[in-house]
């Protein structure tokens, strides 16, 4: 785990799973058969090494007799899979009445579909374990929910050439995702646009940009580099990314011109 406060709430729940096990008189072999997992996992979310599935913490609950205490801790363990600087952009997403994002290298979170934020997880170097690539790719899909927010905020995308053509995990999840890209455009509150590459003006060669306006009225930009994720409050700062994001977005095709780009794409993939 990469954080404290996630690496307490696995202590925790570890701790309360081996207590009710022991006064059930359970050795961890007899609990892992019952539930239906092993003994090495049984042990390791003991130790809080590794996070229990929804099922794990419902089938032990009903096995060891803890009348709901250990299913209840489902909503902590959930919150816990997920890595903190996820968890700290999902909470301003959440939060977010207006998102605006500039991606160059690939695509957005966002707008990732799970087997293209696969492939980008596997290339990670040093090389995530495959249990991590999974906790993160969860921990993407879960940010999605913003899509599906009521009131629904204005959600807007711009996206590089580039990303719509480079092959990230293949040539079918490159359709999928382009596929899904589509799909997603076609949301009313939802608006991609794409960046061609023999732009001569762009306003964009500073790199990636997101943009969170809150509920509180307070504007944040969010940066992400190399090795830092940082969230950016400075009022002049905020002030740069947003014109620059201004301009992305008047330099780039409509909307509606980048729907018919992206069919365009697709069809040379098919």
């Amino acid at each position: 785990m990469e954080d404290e406060e996630a690496e307490a709430v696995l202590r925790t729940v570890g701790r309360q799973i081996k207590m009710w096990r022991e006064a059930a008189g359970k050795r961890q072999g007899e609990l892992g058969t019952a539930i239906g997992y092993g003994e090495e996992m049984v042990s390791s979310v003991e130790r809080g090494r590794r996070i229990p599935k929804p099922d794990f913490l419902d089938k032990a609950d009903e096995v060891l007799g803890a009348g709901g205490k250990l299913a209840s801790m489902k909503e902590d363990v959930e919150r816990a899979r997920y890595p903190k600087k996820v968890r700290d952009l999902a909470k301003l997403e959440d939060e977010a009445i207006e998102l605006g994002a500039y991606a160059n290298h690939n695509m957005h979170g966002l707008l990732q579909t799970p087997e293209y934020a696969r492939a980008l997880f596997a290339m990670r170097r040093p090389a995530y374990s495959e249990d991590e690539i999974e906790r993160q790719v969860a921990a993407r899909m879960a940010r999605r929910r913003v899509f599906e927010r009521m009131p629904a905020p204005l959600l807007t995308f711009v996206q590089e050439e580039v990303t719509l053509r480079r092959p990230i995990g293949g040539r079918m999840v490159l359709r999928q995702q382009l596929e899904h890209l589509l799909e997603i455009s076609a949301l009313r509150h939802v608006a991609i646009q794409v960046m061609p590459t023999d732009r001569e003006d762009h306003a964009g060669m500073g790199g990636p940009i997101r943009l969170l306006k809150l509920q509180d009225g307070k504007t944040l930009g969010h940066s992400e580099a190399q090795l830092h994720s940082r969230v950016i409050s400075d009022p002049r700062e905020v002030q740069i990314l947003d014109m620059r994001y201004g301009m992305i977005r008047a330099q780039a095709l409509t909307p509606r011109e980048s729907h018919a780009f992206i069919e365009k794409v697709l069809g040379e993939e098919t």
